[in-house]
């Protein structure tokens, strides 16, 4: 014959215990929509001809910008531009031969990361930029 144990309840403590342990997941599922919703909203390229102009004119003072086909950094910095990146003065330095490599005039500019922008002062930067940089460092109106 089988013993049935009563059925107890939980102590105070435990309840409070419970409770913190579902605000905590509850929390912890906010941050992780809010920070999703973050990463998507940051995916997406502006709106239609939004940088057209500031592309033109960042081409326009003689400001270079060296990538490779297969950088995503690249295509990242691209995306940024949305429909004005068809602008951009850029230079693919990736060789487009079998054996890989860099382009010549990629080599002659020492260009070693992608994306790369070079300025007429001399002066570089890399990695992905924000329209607004770019802006601020070409004196073109964004």
């Amino acid at each position: 014959m089988s013993v049935i144990k009563p059925v107890t309840t939980a102590t105070e403590e435990q309840k409070r215990s419970l409770r913190r342990i579902r605000i905590a997941i509850i929390v912890m599922f906010v941050i992780c929509v809010v920070l999703a919703v973050f990463v998507y909203w940051q995916g997406l390229p502006p709106a239609a001809h939004l940088y057209d102009a500031l592309a033109k004119c960042i081409a326009a003072a003689s400001t270079t910008f060296y990538g490779a086909s297969w950088c995503p950094h690249c295509a990242a910095q691209k995306t940024k531009f949305g429909t004005g990146a068809q602008y951009l003065p850029y230079v693919e330095c990736a060789a487009t031969t079998t054996s890989g490599g860099e382009t010549q005039v990629c080599i002659d500019h020492n260009i070693t990361q992608y994306p790369t922008w070079v300025f007429p002062d001399g002066s570089r930067l890399v990695g992905v930029q924000t329209p607004q940089t770019l802006a601020a460092k070409t004196g073109c109106p964004v």
